[in-house]
């Protein structure tokens, strides 16, 4: 695959509730308002017809220090750095497509309790280097997103993998 064709493409209706009743619906527009402000996802997407979904397989984050043992969490640094270089390993996948951060409609992410939390999800740690990459103004666009806590994944270091789907 060479890469997509962008210059024909019908944009990617985003969806959101305008004032976080999620009972009313979707709206339109690119906010989702809350008590709490603007959330970073939204709540769907809809990609017009003609328009092909690229599912992307997991990306784990990329080795930080090689002095650690390759099985470590000190290898991949906290959940933290980890979404950071997940984020930025899935840029590379889209870059190499011809695709891009805000050719997002969905991320599923899994996330590894941390031991140094007593085994609980780092929320903080995830949505600090989530934040970074969506909703900015360089990557306005935001994606429907899940975020799940589980056990363990296949390299023991890992605390995060992040799977997607574009609207190539």
């Amino acid at each position: 695959m060479n890469g997509f064709e962008r210059a024909t493409r019908e944009p990617v209706q985003r969806h959101d509730f305008d004032d976080g009743d999620h009972a009313q619906g979707p709206q339109s527009g690119d906010r989702l308002l809350s008590s709490g402000g603007v959330l970073p996802f939204l709540v769907g997407a809809t990609v017009p017809a003609g328009r092909p979904l690229l599912l992307l397989s997991g990306h784990t984050p990329p080795v930080i220090c090689r002095d650690a043992p390759a099985d470590s969490i000190a290898a991949f640094g906290d959940t933290h750095a980890q979404t950071d270089g997940c984020l930025r390993e899935l840029e590379r996948s889209l870059r190499r497509l011809g695709l891009e951060m805000g050719d997002l409609v969905q991320l599923r992410v899994y996330v590894v309790g941390d031991p140094a939390l007593g085994g609980r999800m780092d929320n903080e740690g995830f949505s600090r280097a989530y934040a970074r990459w969506f909703g900015t103004p360089e990557q306005p666009h935001r994606v429907a997103r899940t975020r799940v806590q589980v056990v363990g994944l296949v390299n023991p270091g890992w605390l995060v993998e992040i799977e997607a789907i574009a609207a190539a």
